[in-house]
């Protein structure tokens, strides 16, 4: 533990140079890879030949690739290969580690948490269960918990991803100073040239900045993770807010329409929010339809995953506070977190005066 203070953070500042390093593939390149390794590895599933570490890579691979491009339909594929790696592997506990995190990236915790007891008993290594079970008690707003497994990840081993989870954890509750800290640690602490741990790391820190209002160091990390990874749609929405805030509608708008062709709704929603304020009411309706229709077919297939995002819809650009009212009161039902009570409190506010609501600020990685 050498080089960390006895309060147990890392050292450092909270500056914001150095945005251009480490060192990593070009995001073109990083992409190129990651669907050639993925193809590889479905030739390999649908020949029979794919071994178990290979099915848990692939769930992963295609998970990764759904989230950095926003596209849901990967999403639901990986979680798809999950249940069929399950089917075929009972007793791998790789197997039900997938399914766990397939389950958790839709917000079905309990599920998740199944997942991983079965993994366990399985004879998973404890600290591949810890990290998960962490992002799911995180998840749902138990943070002394997650914060304990991510102080006995750190004291097993300070690497990237012991570091990485302790900046996410104080970037969710907005403790700025040290979730910068802990991003330096962990930058420092990258080994490999990937781009995409840093990229969403990242984003984290961006969308916390954003959250408390400063924009200037919301875009800077924003922009470092959009440089190192051009496609990653998530930063490429934030990054959008930040324009609207200000006033550079045309390049919100920019961003966000070349973002929502992927299918991603909140960028849809995004989009005809900008485009209203700039006065394309005709295109802003388009958009709004395309977003209300998307929110409709999430909720049926993925009600815990997508009710705090239509909420936040409805209560916006939507215009249905009653409606997101139900919807985030529901949503406090799967994730009590602070977050979740804050949607619900300004639905009501909302309701009682008839006011248009800002869009909420988010402070963890939009799943």
């Amino acid at each position: 533990m050498s080089g960390f203070p006895a309060d147990g953070r890392a050292g450092g500042g909270s500056r914001l140079d150095g945005d251009s390093w480490p060192v990593t593939t070009a995001g073109a390149i990083a992409m190129g890879n990651l669907d050639a390794r993925i193809e590889g590895l479905t030739s390999q599933a649908s020949r029979g030949s794919l071994t178990g570490a290979g099915w848990a890579e692939l769930v992963e691979l295609t998970a990764l690739r759904g989230h950095v491009l926003g596209r849901i339909d990967e999403s639901e594929r990986a979680a798809t290969l999950a249940e069929a790696f399950v089917d075929l592997a009972p007793r791998d506990p790789l197997s039900h580690l997938a399914r766990a995190r397939a389950a958790a990236f839709f917000h079905r915790f309990p599920a998740a948490l199944a997942e991983l007891d079965a993994a366990a008993a399985l004879g998973l290594d404890g600290r591949s269960l810890d990290a998960e079970r962490a992002a799911v008690h995180q998840a749902v707003g138990r943070y002394d918990e997650a914060l304990a497994l991510h102080r006995q990840a750190l004291a097993r081993r300070p690497d990237f991803s012991a570091l990485g989870a302790l900046a996410g954890w104080h970037a969710e509750r907005g403790e700025t100073v040290a979730a910068e800290t802990w991003l330096l640690a962990a930058r420092r602490a990258h080994r490999g040239v990937s781009p995409f741990p840093l990229a969403v790391l990242e984003c984290r820190c961006g969308q916390m900045w954003l959250a408390q209002g400063d924009l200037r160091r919301a875009r800077s990390r924003l922009e470092s993770a959009a440089r190192r990874l051009p496609a990653y749609v998530p930063a490429q929405r934030h990054l959008a807010d930040v324009d609207a805030a200000e006033g550079r509608a045309g390049a919100a708008i920019g961003r966000l329409r070349r973002a929502a062709a992927g299918g991603d709704p909140d960028c849809a929603a995004r989009l005809a929010r900008v485009l209203g304020e700039a006065g394309a009411s005709a295109e802003a309706r388009f958009w709004r339809a395309h977003a209300a229709e998307r929110y409709e077919d999430l909720l049926a297939r993925h009600p815990e995953a997508y009710a705090d995002h239509a909420a936040e819809f409805w209560l916006t650009v939507g215009g249905d506070p009653r409606r997101a009212l139900r919807l985030a009161l529901r949503n406090l039902e799967f994730r009590p977190t602070p977050r979740a009570h804050m949607l619900v409190d300004h639905a009501m506010c909302q309701c009682r005066t008839g006011l248009t609501a800002p869009a909420l600020g988010t402070t963890s990685a939009d799943a």
